[in-house]
């Protein structure tokens, strides 16, 4: 049989539409008998007052003797403390009928992958994404995009870091689906936290923040003149044809790399003499071509002339 503390509690928890902690429940309590102390005065009535100096490990030991009761009489549901408080559940053992009244919510299974990614958070959040690669070894962009749809890791903030890197953590569906109040009920908690972690690399700064400045020459304040980037266009040619001569001497290698000597040969000029307009006869001796050279303008018409010289 249960008490009457025992049944303020389970009325309690049962009203609650999330759930209430032992710390709410024996809040509720007290404030029950200064309510009808207030309202009633020496007239308040003793089944309220007489709970006025419950404590939280009178509400803890009402609900261990609850469930005891649950146990003994063969009820379908127990008292289940979640992150958000104590719930009224139904027992494991009734979950075959139980799931057929949602028959759309199927049980969603996670790949190795992603176990051990929320595993990692779990342990040792907030983390980045970084450090889970680290510890990894792989990308985890997938198995975190799939653990933050089925609601079990969030975004936390960010991290004080070069770039503000996402940080990440588990949610209160997470705790509920692993029936632990909080992170530090989880197994060996303690002794995985103590546990060194690679590190992650050395995130890269933007480029704004991290461009090298070129040193100063003289100390006048005048920036130092950029390197320059390759060959010249006149260095090219120059330093290619070097090294397809292997017989070439040091002087003239020497000569090639220096900007704006030339190497050519002298019988590869840039630019070609211009040829003498010659006129060729067929036929003739050499004084017909030599005057026929000197009168280039003669007239179309001097057919006697022209059949000489044909």
């Amino acid at each position: 049989m249960t008490t009457e503390l025992e049944s303020i509690v389970e009325a309690l928890v049962f009203a609650s539409p999330e759930g209430a902690s032992t710390k709410e429940l024996a809040r509720c309590v007290r404030a029950a008998v200064a309510t009808a102390r207030e309202a009633e005065g020496e007239n308040a009535p003793e089944s309220v007052t007489r709970h006025a100096a419950v404590t939280e490990e009178d509400i803890a030991a009402a609900i261990s003797r609850l469930n005891l009761h649950y146990i003994e009489s063969g009820r379908a549901f127990q008292l289940v403390e979640r992150p958000a408080g104590w719930r009224i559940v139904s027992r494991p053992d009734w979950a075959p009928w139980v799931r057929e009244l949602f028959p759309d919510k199927k049980p969603q299974r996670l790949t190795p992958s992603a176990l051990e990614t929320l595993a990692i958070i779990a342990y040792r959040q907030p983390m980045t994404k970084s450090s889970i690669e680290a510890v990894r070894g792989v990308s985890v962009d997938g198995p975190l995009q799939t653990l933050m749809d089925r609601n079990v890791v969030r975004i936390a903030g960010r991290a004080d870091l070069p770039g503000r890197p996402l940080l990440y953590e588990t949610t209160e569906l997470f705790l509920e689906h692993f029936g632990v109040r909080s992170v530090d009920d989880l197994p060996n908690a303690a002794e995985l936290r103590a546990v060194k972690l690679p590190e992650p690399e050395e995130e890269k700064t933007s480029e704004d923040s991290g461009q090298a400045e070129l040193p100063l020459e003289g100390g006048d304040g005048a920036p130092a003149a950029k390197p320059k980037k390759g060959r010249s266009r006149k260095e090219k040619p120059a330093v290619e044809a070097a090294a397809a001569e292997p017989e070439a001497t040091a002087a003239t290698a020497a000569t090639a790399a220096e900007p704006g000597v030339s190497t050519a040969e002298p019988e590869i000029a840039a630019v070609e003499p211009e040829e003498e307009e010659t006129v060729v006869f067929l036929g003739g001796d050499a004084e017909d071509e030599a005057d026929a050279g000197g009168v280039g303008e003669a007239e179309a018409g001097d057919e006697s002339g022209d059949g000489e010289r044909g």
